[in-house]
């Protein structure tokens, strides 16, 4: 099948950018859900597994993986571009040059460890799709899509976690990091089981 001027796979691709950008641009904002302090990014992470396995479904791994490709080299153009604004002198006309500074200024460390956690993610998702699609014989995708993004988002979670804020301070030990990842784990799963049926939904609209 020729992919190259495939109207709706540009969609999704521009879908998947977009998400994986606005993660990064919006995610340092901190709010509460169900007890839990967490980022607004949870919201955006679970539709970039749904797209991926979505194009994995009808095109296969090697298209999904040219999809998370681009989205790593755009976003890492990004943080570039954006570390380069910060630091420029505004003209006196721009009078919020502190306040863009604080909302642009996220330290290397997360960004490192955002960017680390994201490809190893999604690359463990698009091999584990592809590995349960085979032991079903392309069958029961429901299972495949959970199963797949239930360890993903394990790896997500836990690596972004150490790389980020593994130690600190004395507090933030591995056991600490673990009890932080743990609920937050869940809330993420919880959110990816629910977009189950639009797994269906995707691949039969990109079928078409």
């Amino acid at each position: 099948m020729d992919i190259s001027f495939n109207s709706k796979l540009y969609l999704l691709l521009g879908l998947f950018i977009g998400l994986i950008v606005g993660m990064n641009l919006l995610g340092s904002k901190i709010v509460g859900l169900f007890g839990l302090s967490v980022s607004v990014a949870i919201f955006m992470v679970p539709l970039t597994f749904l797209i991926t396995d979505i194009v994995a479904e009808v095109y296969g791994k090697k298209l999904a993986k040219q999809f998370v490709l681009t989205a790593i080299a755009t976003v890492v153009l990004v943080l570039l571009f954006m570390a380069v604004f910060i630091v420029l002198e505004p003209h006196p006309r721009f009078t919020f040059d502190e306040e863009y500074k604080t909302v642009f200024s996220v330290s290397a460390r997360i960004m490192v460890a955002s960017m680390i956690a994201f490809a190893f993610a999604q690359f463990h998702d698009i091999w584990a799709f592809e590995f349960w699609k085979r032991k079903t014989h392309g069958k029961y995708l429901w299972l495949r899509n959970n199963l797949s993004t239930a360890i993903s988002q394990g790896i997500d979670t836990f690596v972004f976690m150490m790389i980020a804020f593994y130690q600190v301070t004395p507090q933030f030990d591995l056991f600490f990091i673990l009890q932080l990842a743990f609920p937050y784990y869940l809330l993420k799963v919880g959110f990816a089981a629910l977009d189950t049926p639009f797994v269906y939904l995707g691949v039969q609209w990109l079928k078409k």
